[in-house]
């Protein structure tokens, strides 16, 4: 879904060179598709839009599939079933819908679909987030819940977040004093930042090249554009040999290598580090050691292999580090929008502060508009807008429809968090709403979830938010800031360029270029 369908067909034929022949029998077989795929179920079925032969809806998807979901939903309802291609396609676009399915569905809507970017990318779905529903899931959750992601875990590698954001810091300070009207490329900035947080409490070290760069956190971005591309195999099975022919598949292998290898070497260097009986002995172990620890002491009925391992690793790293630098780039793309938010937050965090050099967990803890702000940029910009797609593993009666096995599931978030039947001015950034509101994100409220609910929702939830409210409470600290060349501060933030980039993460498709000014405590 990363380009629109139509498109997508032209592409291919003038990447295939189809002759007439090949084009015969390519469109044959379309054909027989859907000849055979056509709905025969009496039951009543969740209303749908009118569809095409061979490609069903698939021609109705933009840029931006969960905008084009929420089009859609507007006019055929909050439980919509789609036919992509041969993939029959539940989209849910309300919080009561979200939460008939946790509350009464949840073990039926707990599958994975196995799609082609997936089972090449995680080791065939052996990591948490992908796996299918089952014992080797529940196994690897439970270490990931209780080993890697307690808030044990979290509170004890706060030494990390703060050096490297006092390593940010530096580095966007020494920007700042090169010239007068320097600016600094913050969004490659976070991403390094958010980058090395995750690596050194995954991997135990961090991969920074020239000039503060990462590159695995540019790998990690590419990797989660890939895992929602459009592969002609997800849709149309028996066709999966085209994405062969596009190069899709080779281009998916070619950044697993890259990373794959990446995790080899950072494993062998931790085994070749270990002494005795070293593993695990210490409370404060990457999670790197913490597996090989779980591999070497063993778990009841339970062997963890390598590939488990590094599928594991890889859905911590990726999934934490981007979906991170993505939220913060979203906060300080709409503080820049908002300068009397700007300001607010910036008052609340020196008064907490104080004249004190160092911000801690305390302090942040203090600081409930800053919190605020947190909050409502994942109500407008939950980084995984559509969450990670799921599939029906048993048939399901929802809202007096029925919704058949092996259905796959979107449940667009993004829409749930805009409705405005729920939401007042549901378009507009408003931290305020979240002041003396028990509302919260940790999936039991089901018009505020952008890390999910019920058993698939994100384990990572406290470890990604304690980095975000930390740096952001460092950047709004220590800087004032402005857009290159808006003397005022506000005209041109009123009109930042907010598109963005469409994958399984969505973030800002300009980066964010802003002038910090040092602020002196």
């Amino acid at each position: 879904m990363e380009i629109p369908f139509l498109p997508l067909l032209k592409q291919l034929w003038q990447e295939l060179e189809l002759t007439p022949f090949l084009a015969f029998l390519f469109f044959l077989s379309l054909l027989l598709f859907f000849i055979l795929s056509r709905p025969r179920s009496k039951l009543k079925l969740p209303p749908s839009p009118p569809w095409l032969p061979l490609i069903g809806n698939l021609h109705q998807l933009g840029t931006h599939p969960h905008r084009s979901f929420r089009s859609l939903s507007e006019k055929y309802g909050p439980l919509m079933l789609l036919h992509l291609g041969q993939t029959p396609t539940l989209i849910v676009s309300s919080a009561n819908m979200m939460k008939e399915i946790v509350k009464n569905h949840d073990i039926a809507f707990s599958g994975r679909p196995q799609t082609t970017a997936a089972n090449i990318l995680l080791y065939g779905c052996q990591d948490v987030g992908f796996a299918p529903y089952g014992e080797y899931w529940r196994q690897t959750r439970k270490i990931c819940v209780h080993d890697l992601l307690s808030l044990k875990r979290v509170q004890q590698f706060q030494f990390v977040r703060e050096e490297v954001t006092v390593a940010l810091i530096e580095r966007i300070r020494g920007a700042s004093q090169s010239s007068k009207d320097s600016s600094v490329n913050l969004s490659e900035m976070l991403i390094a930042a958010a980058n090395n947080i995750l690596s050194r409490c995954v991997l135990g070290r961090s991969f920074v090249i020239e000039e503060g760069r990462s590159r695995f956190g540019e790998l990690g971005r590419k990797f989660m554009v890939c895992m929602m591309a459009f592969c002609v195999g997800d849709f149309f099975p028996s066709l999966k040999w085209i994405d062969n022919l596009t190069g899709l598949i080779g281009r998916f292998k070619e950044l697993f290598r890259e990373m794959d290898a990446y995790i080899d070497e950072v494993i062998e260097e931790h085994k070749a580090a270990v002494r005795g009986d070293d593993i695990g002995g210490s409370d404060v172990k990457d999670f790197v050691d913490i597996l090989l620890g779980v591999q070497k002491h063993g778990m009841p009925d339970f062997e963890l292999t390598r590939d488990n391992m590094k599928a594991v690793l890889m859905d911590m790293f990726l999934g934490g580090s981007d979906t991170t630098s993505t939220a913060l780039e979203w906060v300080m793309a709409e503080l820049l929008r908002h300068p009397e938010v700007m300001k607010k937050a910036q008052e609340e965090v020196r008064r907490v502060m104080g004249n004190r050099s160092k911000i801690d967990l305390n302090d942040v803890n203090r600081m409930d508009y800053t919190k605020c702000v947190v909050k409502e940029t994942l109500r407008l910009h939950p980084p995984v807008p559509l969450l990670v797609p799921r599939e029906t593993i048993a048939s399901a009666e929802i809202s007096g429809c029925h919704i058949p096995e092996k259905t796959r599931v979107f449940i667009n978030t993004w829409a749930i968090q805009r409705d405005p039947n729920v939401w007042d001015k549901s378009e507009e950034f408003l931290p305020e709403r979240f002041q003396d509101n028990d509302v919260d994100f940790k999936g039991h409220d089901f018009e505020f979830v952008p890390f999910g609910s019920g058993r698939r929702g994100c384990p990572g939830l406290t470890f990604a938010v304690f980095g975000v409210e930390y740096i952001i409470a460092n950047l709004l600290y220590w800087f004032d800031w402005k857009l290159p060349g808006d003397d005022d501060g506000a005209i041109l933030a009123k009109e930042l360029d907010m598109s963005e980039v469409y994958g399984l993460t969505v973030h800002k498709k300009v980066p964010l270029y802003l002038v910090p000014i040092p602020y002196s405590p």
